[in-house]
């Protein structure tokens, strides 16, 4: 059967496949239009296959809303170049995904991949798109939040997305805090709302981590603790050298120790360490040592828990965002937060721009 310029036309409508791929297909199909659609089905499977291996760290995240505003969803799909994340095609793909994401029934990717989306699976739809774009991609996650009040914040164009849920009146001034939040979630990355949500083995952990950095850190621990280490170490531990640059620097009154370890050698300061380790049961018994992890600590948690961080559009410089939102209405409750960014966790390919241009040149 001939293939007329109307059947490639047709068949590159229903695919949005390349002209020359469209007529190929119809040749091999004689003509067939459903035949020739399930050999561009085909042959995308095989094309999206060798690109698979391809590492996909770019990309978009985008959220969408129901329509009554108690529900929000957030997806993130991957592309290999911020190129093709500006796509218009890729960004109503993602939009798309992005509202199918509040059908479904839980946050399982594999089972979203599998959800019907515009007569076929995400996964074909993303197949086709990858065929027709020419890169790997990957819808990566998705994650569904219902709530009394919602807000969301996109940065960068797509690179952050965050979205906020709580408790309280679904009103514009409630909204316009949330909205405040979310931005300070992309930008700060708490970890956790509040405290409660730290379980008592993970504080354990924070403590003993902290406690240990301290001890290897010897310069910045409490100064009767420092000294009794400097005495231990100047007893034997030392080279002459260094324990004459502490004799000098200690008879030096003007001296600030605060500079000592620029004078030390880099084995002297090991040694040091060392010390404060091999005592770490006597100083951690220590009153003045137990106030100074318990004060990092403390800083360690107003970084990485919402509620307890410096809020960023504080006029004060020191307003947290607990009473922030407490400022805005009392009854104003976080209960989700969601961040997500492009492509965190994923080992991104170290690109050396002037040996590709070399090997280049050299072929």
């Amino acid at each position: 059967m001939a293939v007329t310029a109307a059947m490639v036309k047709e068949l590159r409508e229903r695919t949005s496949a390349g002209m020359m791929d469209c007529k190929k297909a119809l040749v091999e199909a004689d003509g067939d239009m459903d035949q020739a659609i399930e050999i561009l089905r085909e042959k995308g499977l095989s094309k999206a296959a060798k690109k698979a291996g391809r590492i996909a760290a770019m990309g978009l995240v985008k959220t969408a809303f129901s329509e009554d505003g108690k529900t929000a969803a957030i997806v993130e799909v991957n592309s290999e170049t911020d190129f093709v994340a500006k796509n218009d095609e890729f960004i109503d793909f993602v939009e798309g995904l992005a509202k199918l994401a509040l059908t479904a029934e839980s946050n399982d990717i594999e089972a979203f991949k599998a959800m019907d989306f515009g007569g076929s699976t995400v996964e074909e739809a993303l197949t086709a798109l990858i065929a027709k774009i020419g890169e790997n991609m990957s819808v990566r996650r998705i994650e569904k939040v219902s709530g009394e009040v919602l807000a969301s914040y996109i940065h960068g164009g797509g690179n952050i997305g965050v979205i906020v849920a709580a408790d309280g009146a679904d009103n514009d001034d409630n909204k316009t805090a949330l909205k405040n939040i979310a931005m300070q979630v992309a930008a700060m990355n708490p970890q956790y709302i509040s405290r409660n949500e730290i379980s008592d083995e993970e504080m354990a952990d924070l403590r003993k981590i902290t406690l240990e950095s301290a001890l290897n850190d010897p310069f910045t621990l409490p100064k009767p603790i420092l000294n009794g280490l400097l005495d231990k170490a100047v007893d034997g531990v030392w080279g002459k050298e260094d324990v004459d640059i502490l004799a000098e620097k200690r008879e030096d009154k003007g001296f600030n120790f605060n500079y000592l370890p620029n004078f030390l050698s880099e084995e002297a300061k090991s040694k040091l360490s060392g010390l404060a380790v091999a005592a770490k049961a006597e100083i951690a018994d220590n009153k003045i040592f137990k106030g100074l992890v318990e004060g990092r600590v403390s800083k360690q948690l107003k970084e990485i828990c919402l509620l307890d961080q410096t809020y960023v559009r504080a006029e004060d410089g020191k307003q947290t965002v607990d009473k922030y939102l407490k400022s805005v209405d009392g009854d104003l409750a976080l209960t989700k937060v969601i961040r997500f960014e492009v492509g965190e966790g994923i080992e991104k390919k170290e690109e050396d721009f002037a040996a590709e241009v070399a090997a280049q040149m050299n072929k």
